[in-house]
């Protein structure tokens, strides 16, 4: 379920930290984060996609290990991202 160009555009704009900023961390993590979204309401219809689900979570497990970077690399960053994405509490 890759996003669309038109769809990851929007979310690129919003988490870059430059004008051409297309990779840096938060802007992986917003994209897996709506990828991870759009296969959470899959499940609801396909509850027996195990190989889905593999791939779900391998996402959740790139997406961790991107926070934990985020997290060890620039902590007020990392806390701007989970506060905007709603992904835990923010602190």
């Amino acid at each position: 379920m890759a996003l669309a160009t038109s769809e990851k555009q929007p979310i690129i704009k919003n988490f870059q930290r430059a004008k051409e900023d297309t990779g840096s961390p938060e802007v992986q993590i917003a994209l897996l984060t709506e990828r991870i979204k759009g296969l959470t309401i899959h499940f609801q219809t396909a509850r027996k996609d195990f190989h889905s689900k593999q791939g779900l979570q391998g996402l959740v497990n790139r997406r961790r290990k991107l926070l934990q970077y985020l997290k060890d690399q620039n902590i007020t960053s990392y806390r701007k991202l989970i506060g905007q994405l709603d992904l835990r509490d923010s602190y």
